[in-house]
């Protein structure tokens, strides 16, 4: 089985170009031709497009992807432990960024009125304003959006780092009750997950029982918000969801 140029660029989703550059330096070239003389490419190339498209998307510019391809001492199950360790060295990388840009919502997604300085003194090196425009989209309608402005507004700087302690605090007790064994069902989880919705009203905006569900939900939809829960705890996102579901219907059964 061979295949044309315009099959090969449409199976990996490179230009006709790219190929025909990739033959013209020595990196790709075709194990055949056509009568007419057009490139027909093997299985076995594919396998070697399919090598050089990975170390690609990892960075490598091309002279060194030729270099690794042809190195004699390297057999194709070599490249592929490479790749792996690779990808999962990025897929790392990446995992501690997002944890490093995710704040509690309420401190992250809101107007901070600091200085550059004193946001890094009072967050490190997690930008508040990170998704401050995905924030607006989200909410920029609501009236809970804009009284979380406002008040965001009037703090200083002691006061972000009183909520900061606060969260911490809160957060640090949140793990303590998981290791602990204590059901999301539980009372002290559903005392822990009111104490996040006065929290959430305490510094920024009135939070009902169904805008709290709402926002578990999002905790669990949102990867985002998610790696941030969990990155105090694996598991602490789903935790607090179902902590959150049990206290609003714990508050209805009071009703």
């Amino acid at each position: 089985m061979s295949y044309s140029v315009g099959q090969v660029a449409g199976f990996a989703a490179v230009t006709v170009r790219t190929l025909h550059h990739y033959d013209e330096i020595g990196l790709l070239a075709p194990s055949g031709r056509s009568h007419a003389g057009h490139r027909r490419y093997s299985d076995a190339d594919l396998d070697r497009l399919q090598q050089i498209l990975f170390y690609r998307e990892l960075g490598f510019p091309l002279d060194e992807v030729a270099a690794l391809l042809d190195d004699p001492r390297t057999d194709p199950r070599a490249h592929l432990r490479r790749q792996h360790d690779l990808l999962t060295a990025r897929i790392e990388k990446l995992q501690k960024m997002a944890t490093a840009v995710e704040q509690a919502m309420e401190a992250r997604t809101m107007g901070i009125n600091l200085t550059p300085e004193e946001k890094f003194e009072v967050f490190g090196d997690k930008d508040p304003d990170e998704h401050a425009e995905e924030a607006e989209r989200r909410w920029g309608g609501t009236e809970a959006y804009a009284e979380s402005q406002r008040r965001a507004a009037r703090y200083t700087k002691d006061d972000w780092k009183r909520m900061q302690a606060e969260i911490a605090a809160w957060g640090e007790r949140y793990d303590a009750l998981m290791e602990a064994g204590e059901p999301a069902t539980g009372e002290r989880a559903m005392d822990m997950a009111e104490e996040h919705r006065q929290h959430i009203g305490q510094w920024f905006y009135d939070c009902s029982y169904e805008m709290h569900q709402s926002l578990g939900e999002m905790y669990m939809s949102d990867e985002r918000f998610k790696a941030f829960y969990d990155s105090t705890r694996p598991g602490l996102a789903e935790h607090l969801r179902d902590a959150i579901t049990a206290n609003a219907a714990r508050h209805e059964g009071r009703r």
